[in-house]
């Protein structure tokens, strides 16, 4: 294939499968209200099942559903018929995913879901299905064709069936109220998790507190900002309050316009109402506070007292960046 066919099919099977996510738009109807409605309200947890591509897509929507507050779990249809129907417990809902509708795992399976007396949704891109018509819950995710140059490989029927899952997700979020602090609590490892409960009081104590006196002279500065190795100096009343910083900067810059070093104290060269950061406030919080104003550190505020220090290379070591 040329550069320009490769480019043209690419684009082709974008715009098949956007066509067939925007068809979803009409099948958004008075049976999606009930099934939000059955799944909002249900006691135990969503089992989900389907075979093939459809079983992969039903595991990311397990996992879509678990990450928003919807207890689910997976079950291979075909597992299913050998065994695992005793993980349907009393309570539950299952969802069975598939495109036809027709399939024989699938039609042995519907049977038996139905005399465990357990809800059933299909979510089926065939409603003239044996499944479709057997369930007591539909899902309809028609598509006109896929993606596929011969029509055959599932790609815009299971990118329609993963963005109706989305759907499904979406509506009980905002249903149950679910909120950022709810998400973080499924999600406390990596980046995305720290994000939302990593907090300034979580790093800033781990590192040293370098803090002078506003008449401290200016050479016990220099030396108090290296041993620290924060790159700052805060300046404290006798109320541990505070009341300037002095930074690498600040050095530079007054080194450059001359002077007699020895006859300097810190309230001469300091920054006066420096950038600060409550302890109490995220982690990502003092990160965009550092981004916006291109600074590495800022004094911690706690209890109107000044704290400590919390530095860019702490957010980086927690992988914030």
């Amino acid at each position: 294939m040329e550069k320009e066919s490769i480019k043209s099919v690419g684009i082709r099977t974008i715009g098949l499968e956007a066509s067939a996510v925007q068809s979803l738009i009409e099948f958004i109807d008075d049976n999606f209200v009930k099934v939000v409605e059955l799944l909002y309200g249900m006691k135990g947890r969503l089992v989900v099942s389907g075979i093939g591509k459809s079983a992969i897509i039903g595991q990311k929507i397990v996992a879509t559903f678990n990450s928003t507050g919807t207890p689910s779990i997976f079950m291979h249809a075909a597992d299913a018929i050998h065994g695992d129907l005793g993980m349907i417990q009393e309570g539950d809902v299952v969802m069975v995913i598939s495109k036809s509708g027709e399939s024989p795992e699938i039609k042995v399976l519907v049977p038996l879901i139905k005399n465990l007396g357990n809800p059933l949704i299909a979510m089926v891109g065939n409603i003239a299905s044996y499944m479709a018509i057997h369930a007591g819950f539909l899902l309809n995710t028609t598509v006109e064709q896929e993606a596929c140059p011969n029509n055959l490989a599932p790609t815009s029927s299971t990118t329609a069936q993963m963005v109706m899952g989305d759907a499904l997700a979406v509506c009980l979020m905002e249903k149950k109220g679910f909120t950022s602090a709810d998400f973080a609590k499924f999600h406390p490892a990596g980046a995305l998790g720290k994000k939302l409960y990593l907090r300034v009081s979580d790093l800033f104590p781990q590192n040293e507190k370098p803090q002078v006196r506003s008449e401290t002279a200016l050479r016990d500065v220099i030396l108090e900002i290296s041993s620290k190795r924060l790159g700052l100096a805060a300046v404290v009343n006798i109320e541990n309050q505070l009341i300037g910083v002095i930074t690498d900067g600040d050095l530079r810059r007054m080194l450059g316009k001359g002077g007699d070093i020895n006859a300097m104290t810190a309230e001469m060269i300091m920054t006066r109402s420096p950038r600060t950061i409550d302890a109490a406030s995220l982690a990502v919080e003092a990160l965009d506070l550092m981004r916006k104003n291109n600074i590495t550190q800022l004094p911690v505020i706690e209890n109107g007292k000044y704290a400590g220090v919390i530095h860019l290379h702490d957010l980086v070591k927690e992988g914030l960046i």
